[in-house]
């Protein structure tokens, strides 16, 4: 039994919804850190409970597509996607809700230094997770591949911010306690272009059929 497009549809377009709502939490963290802005962050710490219902409304969904006999492998694909996608859209909303709560922590104290990278990653984060949406929506596997290609992007930055934090602690043991939470916050947004990461792998496997997952940017294995 087909599922009628416009099921399919509305499932994408509330997964969109998740994902913006999603990303404006993540751009709000940052830029609550970047402006230390305490009002900022503490909104993100209130902002979870659209993307949980949201979370919940699109699982339930899915599950009630999956309920309709022999769907066809194409569209099957599209709904098992969708579920995994939304498991990882979910956990950008818990990770955007730790920056929040980092960023609090780290406002108690003065700057330790003028932030480039952090807010580099912010904003790399935020396209990866833009791209990997419209990647499923569009069935676009081109964009899907260009996602996976900007990850080492944020994998160096996260070292850059380690390496150079590390240094101005060992200077000044003073600002250890700062130092370590943008390092964290450092690590969160890492974590962030991961799950953006999964989601574009995801598109790949609905649109193509394959796995992609653990086979770098060359391999590609049958799921």
């Amino acid at each position: 039994m087909s599922v009628p497009p416009k099921d399919l549809e509305h499932l994408k377009q509330r997964m969109l919804a998740m994902a913006g709502a999603v990303e404006e939490q993540v751009r709000t963290a940052v830029e609550a850190l970047v402006e230390r802005n305490h009002d900022m962050a503490q909104a993100v710490l209130t902002g979870d409970k659209p993307i949980d219902q949201l979370h919940l409304e699109i699982d339930e969904r899915c599950f009630q597509l999956l309920e309709a006999q022999q769907l066809p492998s194409t569209e099957l694909r599209v709904v098992v996607t969708g579920v995994k996608i939304n498991s990882d859209l979910e956990r950008i909303g818990d990770l955007a809700i730790n920056i929040g709560e980092t960023t609090l922590r780290y406002l108690e104290h003065p700057s330790v230094k003028p932030l480039i990278d952090i807010p580099r990653m912010g904003s790399i984060a935020q396209g990866m997770l833009r791209d990997s949406l419209d990647s499923y929506v569009k069935q676009d596997m081109t964009l899907a591949q260009q996602v996976l290609n900007r990850d080492d992007q944020l994998d160096e930055l996260k070292e850059q911010v380690f390496h150079e934090l590390v240094g101005v602690m060992c200077s000044d043991t003073t600002i250890t306690e700062q130092a370590l939470d943008l390092i964290l916050i450092s690590r969160h947004l890492e974590r962030v272009g991961d799950h953006a990461t999964n989601i574009a792998e995801e598109a790949i496997f609905m649109v193509s059929g394959l796995d992609v997952r653990h086979q770098g940017q060359e391999g590609q294995a049958n799921r």
